[in-house]
C-alpha cells in the first residue's frame, strides 16, 4: 500500500498544487479501497483542479432547491470566465498545508476543511454578485451558512491565499475587506456598530492574523501583518505590524511579523512581570 504522507515529503513545495492532490488522491485511494471510488470520482477522474473542486463543492452545496448539477453549472461557468478563482482557490488550499500543524495533504482540506469549502463556496457567491446575479449569490451564502457556519456577504471582498481555521461563527459583513495571506480562527466577526449605511464594515490588510473570538467593528483599517489577539474586540484602526489585545483592544507586546504565516499567538513581553 502508497503511504500518502511519504507521497507529501518526496514531493517538492515547488510542483503545482494539482500534482501534488492527484499523487495524494492516487496514494490514498491505494491505501484505502474503502475511499477509492470517491477519490476517483471528486479528484482522479478530472483534469485539472478546476474540475474536480466544481465536483465536489457542487456536491457539498446541493440541496432540495438546486440540485448538484445546477451548483455546478455555475462553478464551471464562473472558473471559466474568471480563471483567477482557480488559482486563489489552490493559494488558499497550500496557506493551509503550510500553516495548520494538523494539515498533512493537500487532500485534508479539498475534502474535509469546511474553511476551506467555506471560502471556495463564497468565492463563487461573489463572482455572481459581480455578474448582477445578486439572488442566486444569496442563495448560496444560505447554503454555507447552513452547511458550514460562515457567513459571509458575497459583496464583500477577500483575497487570496486565506485561512479559515476551523471556520465555525465566522461572519464577515458586505463592505468588509481582507487582503491577502491572512489566517482568520473561529467565532471572528467583521461586522458593523450599529445599523448605519454604506461603507460600513472593517478593512482588513495583508497578511493579518485574528485569533478565535475576536470582533472587529466598523469601518475602521486594520495594517498589514498586523495581529488580533483570540477574544478581542478591535473598534479603532490598528497600525501595521502592531499586536493588539483587550475589550476594547490595545496595543500590546512589540512589533510583530508575519503572524498569519506563524500563526504565533504568543505576546512577548506582556507576562514578563513577575507582579502580574
Amino acid at each position: 500500500m502508497a503511504d500518502t504522507a511519504q507521497i507529501v515529503v518526496n514531493l517538492p513545495r515547488t510542483r503545482g498544487a494539482w500534482v501534488r492532490l492527484r499523487a495524494e488522491a492516487q496514494a490514498g485511494a491505494e491505501a484505502e479501497p474503502t475511499l477509492a471510488s470517491f477519490l476517483n470520482a471528486t479528484v482522479l477522474n478530472h483534469n485539472g483542479l478546476e474540475g474536480a473542486l466544481s465536483y465536489h463543492l457542487a456536491n457539498k452545496l446541493a440541496g432540495a432547491d438546486m440540485n448538484a448539477l445546477q451548483v455546478r453549472e455555475l462553478l464551471t461557468e464562473a472558473y471559466a470566465r474568471e480563471p483567477e478563482l482557480v488559482s486563489r482557490a489552490e493559494r488558499d488550499m497550500l496557506a493551509v498545508l503550510e500553516r495548520d500543524p494538523a494539515c498533512q495533504t493537500l487532500l485534508q482540506p479539498f475534502l474535509y476543511f469546511k474553511g476551506y469549502h467555506a471560502l471556495q463556496a463564497y468565492r463563487l457567491a461573489h463572482a455572481l454578485w459581480r455578474q448582477g446575479r445578486e439572488l442566486v449569490a444569496f442563495h448560496i451564502q444560505s447554503r454555507m451558512a447552513e452547511l458550514f457556519a460562515v457567513d459571509i456577504h458575497p459583496a464583500a471582498e477577500i483575497g487570496a491565499g486565506v485561512m479559515f481555521d476551523h471556520a465555525n461563527g465566522i461572519v464577515i459583513g458586505e463592505t468588509a475587506r481582507v487582503g491577502d495571506d491572512c489566517s482568520i480562527l473561529h467565532n471572528v466577526t467583521l461586522g458593523g456598530t450599529g445599523n448605519e449605511q454604506g461603507d460600513r464594515h472593517p478593512k482588513i490588510g495583508r497578511g493579518v492574523l485574528i485569533g478565535a473570538g475576536a470582533k472587529v467593528l466598523g469601518n475602521i483599517t486594520v495594517g498589514d501583518e498586523a495581529r488580533i489577539a483570540a477574544g478581542s474586540v478591535v473598534l479603532a484602526p490598528v497600525a501595521a505590524h502592531c499586536t493588539v489585545a483587550g475589550v476594547p483592544a490595545r496595543p500590546v507586546g512589540g512589533a510583530c511579523a508575519e503572524p498569519a504565516r506563524t500563526m504565533s499567538q504568543v505576546i512577548e513581553g506582556v507576562f514578563d512581570d513577575p507582579g502580574l
